[in-house]
């Protein structure tokens, strides 16, 4: 893991406000392949991005710290744990390797591309780190669980008129609809890749962490809510005849959720995670966080709003989601926005 402690000395702040973008142009690279301090001629948003971007990093880089902390302690509580000699963690392990020698030996060489590189793989490492510890992490809690709240869950979605079948059968009647829904459901890492190298490129270190630190607080919360309703979903819960198509999220729910709590799993293999959190339908939550953040970016905007939309439009059937589910998805993405926001009011006081 990369310090936690910035490697320049910090200008006093500036009032340029936080939420403010970046500058246009990538930042100088020192030897150590850290941002050096702007000179006493550079302009205020440039200082102002210097003074942020590593208050964010280091307070969220301490977060992740205790959130590994907290998992481990889940683990033990459920009788879980990883297998390290396990053969499916060595992809992990080779793209963890390949990330450290990006990101530590290209700044020492002068390829022109090199510090773009070099953050873009520390942002990337960060990026996957906490979706491993978060799907790993709703294990434990789906252990921990008691109980099922699809009756409640499928009645709110009646209450809204949305018929959760109608649509599955919708979809398993055309096969274009079962492709472009596939295609897009497993699109939920195409965006951040967009997002983080356009951050690495252009050297807006504030602008990336703000986006990992919401993805992060977001899987937080979207765990916090799990442990309140777990839930097997629409598809185990309502379907009962032959299956005409299986989505792509498939049945875990309700063969998973009973061994984990039962204590028949014992060992969580990273290679085989599997999602087992219907409520909140955290691809929703993440669709929102790529929308707000690609938004700010002319050349990505609608492409990314575009991607994001034939995303949401699939979770239903291939998220096996209530609508209810991308609802609390919804708020629980606005509620990260809204601490982020929050601590960047805190940090500019």
């Amino acid at each position: 893991m990369p310090s936690t402690q910035p490697s320049w000395s910090v200008p006093a702040p500036s009032g340029t406000a936080f939420g403010d973008p970046g500058p246009a142009g990538p930042v100088p690279a020192c030897a150590a392949g850290m941002v050096t301090a702007p000179s006493a001629t550079a302009p205020r948003p440039a200082q102002a991005f210097i003074v942020r971007g590593p208050a964010i990093r280091r307070h969220f880089l301490a977060g992740l710290l205790l959130s590994l902390v907290v998992l481990s302690v889940l683990m033990h509580f459920a009788r879980l744990h990883i297998d390290p000699l396990r053969a499916s963690n060595l992809p992990y392990y080779a793209a963890g390797l390949v990330a450290a020698a990006l990101r530590f030996a290209l700044p020492r060489t002068s390829w022109r591309h090199a510090e773009a590189v070099a953050r873009f793989s520390e942002y990337a490492a960060l990026f996957t780190l906490i979706s491993l510890m978060g799907a790993t992490a709703s294990y434990p809690v789906a252990a921990l669980t008691h109980g099922y709240a699809d009756v409640a869950l499928q009645r709110m979605d009646m209450a809204m008129g949305f018929d959760w079948l109608a649509w599955y059968r919708l979809v398993a009647a055309h096969p274009a609809l079962q492709f472009l829904g596939t295609v897009t459901y497993r699109s939920i890492y195409v965006t951040p890749v967009l997002l983080l190298w356009t951050a690495a490129r252009s050297g807006r270190q504030d602008e990336a962490y703000r986006f990992i630190a919401g993805f992060w607080l977001a899987a937080i919360v979207t765990l916090v809510v799990f442990s309140l309703m777990p839930a097997v979903g629409p598809f185990s819960h309502l379907w009962h005849g032959p299956i005409a198509y299986m989505p792509e999220s498939e049945l875990w729910q309700s063969g998973l959720i009973p061994a984990l709590r039962a204590h028949a799993v014992h060992v969580v293999d990273l290679g085989q995670l599997r999602g087992i959190v219907s409520a909140p339908s955290f691809h929703t939550a993440a669709a929102v966080l790529y929308i707000v953040a690609g938004w700010r970016n002319a050349s990505l905007r609608w492409p990314i709003v575009a991607l994001n939309a034939a995303m949401l439009l699939s979770t239903p059937v291939e998220g096996t989601h209530y609508l209810i589910d991308m609802i609390l998805g919804a708020v629980v993405a606005s509620l990260s926005l809204a601490l982020i926001r929050l601590y960047e009011r805190i940090a500019a006081s």
